[in-house]
């Protein structure tokens, strides 16, 4: 299938798997964020920042995520791998996004536990695109961080790379000088929920 314009896909991927180990074992996706599962969040900040098209990788308790969670409209993925880490999570995305009927042109990953990253970085990310062999990070106060952007002449070398949790972090070292580094310093700020002591920044 082909599309219908020129547009270029960029697709959401969002990464929420994880089991909340640190967390006593309550799944980050199932965490409470402003009275919704924080997996919701994740997709409208993906949504608001441009990305029509989510694919959202599950893990742990996938089961109770499809049942509790307001996912419409996006591919859910179940990665029953999950516990090896964030780089079987990326895998199955990538896999995912490439058995999609319309082509896409580059996948767009946030992670479903950094709630201070909103629409406006997403969109900052997405605007890098310049072709299937773009690289583009989100950065703050120089440090490479998220949403990643991974143009789809990529994506079997990051998946080649993905093991354990260390998700396309080699990959992208190895190609640093390639990456376009967008600054979202001024609207988005890159904590994660590991932790107890991170639910302070949960509503």
């Amino acid at each position: 299938m082909t599309r219908e314009t020129e547009e270029p896909l960029v697709a959401g991927l969002l990464l929420a798997a994880g089991g909340g180990r640190r967390l006593g074992g309550r799944p980050k996706a199932l965490l409470s964020h402003r009275g919704r599962p924080l997996v919701e969040h994740a997709v409208g900040v993906l949504r608001e920042g441009g990305c029509e098209v989510v694919h959202v990788v599950l893990g742990a308790a996938a089961g109770r995520v499809r049942a509790e969670a307001r996912l419409p409209g996006c591919v859910l993925v179940d990665n029953t791998d999950w516990a090896e880490g964030m780089g079987s999570s990326l895998r199955a995305g990538l896999a995912s996004l490439r058995a999609q009927a319309l082509p896409v042109d580059a996948a767009l990953v946030s992670l479903v536990d950094q709630p201070g990253i909103g629409g406006e970085a997403v969109a900052r990310v997405r605007r890098s695109y310049g072709s299937q062999g773009s690289l583009a990070a989100a950065s703050y106060g120089g440090r490479r961080g998220h949403p990643v952007l991974l143009g789809a002449d990529h994506w079997a070398g990051v998946a080649a790379d993905a093991v354990g949790d260390q998700g396309a972090r080699e990959y992208l070292e190895a190609h640093r000088d390639a990456i376009t580094l967008v600054d979202c310093s001024d609207v988005a700020e890159p904590y994660d929920i590991d932790t107890e002591a991170d639910l302070v920044h949960l509503e």
